[in-house]
């Protein structure tokens, strides 16, 4: 039973709660925001991804573009739930947390209790974030110039950093993440082994997101205690979640990180926080994946053709074939073999050469260009890489590739699981426009 504080919470008390969070005070947010440069903060978690393949240096480095913005005091966070539904915290919960349980990058997570009686996870956005990050993304030319010292030489910098503010953009009005949670939530309802929790639409506004709350071990904690079977299983989860949203749904959650996962005892996972979420523009996708064909079947020819068609080459290269399906494929050697183990020195030596300027493959590094649309998928399969390195997951990645792309058959328990649901809610469809 949940411990009813909220309101039972002492001036005494409350006073002490008040000095035990950093930040009290909405100049509190700004100074803390300006001092890890808001919109360069963001950028750095979206990029962290690439950390297992940093020598010790660039990590440390990396790791204070991390850091999350400090606690707010209790008055900060109810004023900011008030100002965005309108009335007193007492009028709108049972009961309330004042302590969060969570900390987010642009805001914090509280528990509460809906006057039915549901427990509810409410995130609640840092008072001024949004205008402290906005300022940043608005300086475009100054973000230019950032990105083009940290990018290869090759990059269309311009479009890549146009393409991280939408998103970033997006991030900072929790009504878009609401939407793209509903819908998630819809599409996965029922299914035997993803689950995303539903949001409570009259608790939510542009700097508050309500949902379901949920239980489940995290990231950590099931890393710690999972056997080899649940860690594989996780693995396969976490995997079909995010092919079956890119090629399937055609809009995926390009956040994977650790902290947006909850496990739980029967093998099912519970995927949390849609702020960045990618939704494919019509023939955004058609223009990307045809490379994947030919490089999967290693046809180097053909994946140099299909490059250059879809805006990652020049037509006048001057590139080795074989150098350029090298340094392509890279990533997708996964997928070239009949069963591949991820593990974190994999990973690690996998960014490295591709990060690798001055390896055998520095010209095709120095000539090749990533679309726009391509920013947030590559974090994704690097993301990806990384979480399945650390559960040393071991599958048939090809073949269920295969199924998400082209509607192959399923080639594990999961996928027939996932199968038979499919199939259930297509005949229910059709159910229902016969009625």
């Amino acid at each position: 039973m949940l411990k009813v504080r909220g309101r039972a919470v002492s001036d005494e008390e409350r006073a002490r709660l008040e000095e035990r969070f950093a930040i009290r005070t909405a100049e509190d947010v700004a100074r803390e925001v300006g001092n890890m440069k808001g919109a360069i903060m963001k950028a750095g978690q979206m990029v962290s991804f690439i950390a297992e393949g940093l020598p010790p240096e660039a990590k440390a480095a990396l790791a204070t573009l991390q850091a999350d913005v400090q606690p707010m005091a209790p008055s900060l966070a109810e004023g900011v739930v008030t100002a965005e539904l309108g009335q007193p915290i007492s009028k709108l919960f049972l009961d309330w947390d004042p302590v969060p349980v969570a900390a987010a990058s642009i805001g914090q997570v509280h528990r509460a209790v809906m006057p039915d009686g549901r427990l509810v996870a409410v995130k609640v956005q840092y008072p001024g974030v949004d205008r402290a990050i906005r300022s940043d993304l608005d300086n475009a030319e100054l973000l230019y110039g950032l990105f083009s010292l940290m990018a290869l030489k090759s990059l269309d910098t311009k479009a890549l950093v146009d393409e991280l503010r939408a998103r970033m953009g997006d991030e900072l009005d929790y009504r878009i993440e609401a939407r793209y949670q509903a819908e998630f939530a819809d599409r996965y309802r029922g299914h035997p082994f993803i689950q995303v929790p539903d949001v409570v639409p009259e608790r939510s506004a542009r700097r508050v997101l309500t949902s379901d709350w949920v239980e489940g071990e995290r990231w950590d904690g099931f890393l710690a205690a999972a056997d080899e079977a649940a860690r594989q299983r996780a693995g396969e989860v976490l995997f079909r979640f995010a092919q079956g949203s890119v090629h399937r749904y055609r809009v995926f959650n390009g956040d994977p990180h650790p902290g947006n996962y909850r496990f739980h005892p029967g093998g099912s996972v519970t995927f949390l926080d849609f702020g960045l979420v990618k939704r494919w523009k019509p023939d955004e996708l058609e223009q990307l994946t045809p490379v994947l064909d030919p490089l999967l079947a290693h046809d180097v020819e053909g994946t140099v053709r299909t490059l250059v068609h879809a805006g990652f080459l020049a037509p006048d290269h001057g590139l080795d074939p074989e150098l350029v399906w090298q340094y392509v494929s890279n990533p997708y050697a996964p997928y070239l073999q009949e069963e591949f183990t991820f593990t974190r020195e994999w990973t690690s030596k996998a960014l490295g050469r591709a990060l690798d300027v001055s390896g055998p493959c520095a010209e095709v590094i120095k000539r090749l260009d990533m679309p726009p649309s391509f920013v947030i998928l590559d974090r994704v399969v690097w993301g990806m890489a990384a979480l399945l390195g650390r559960l040393e997951a071991t599958g048939r990645w090809r073949g269920m590739l295969d199924e998400y792309r082209t509607g192959g058959p399923p080639v594990t328990e999961l996928g027939e699981a996932e199968a038979r649901w499919r199939s259930v809610g297509r005949a229910g469809v059709r159910a229902g426009r016969g009625r």
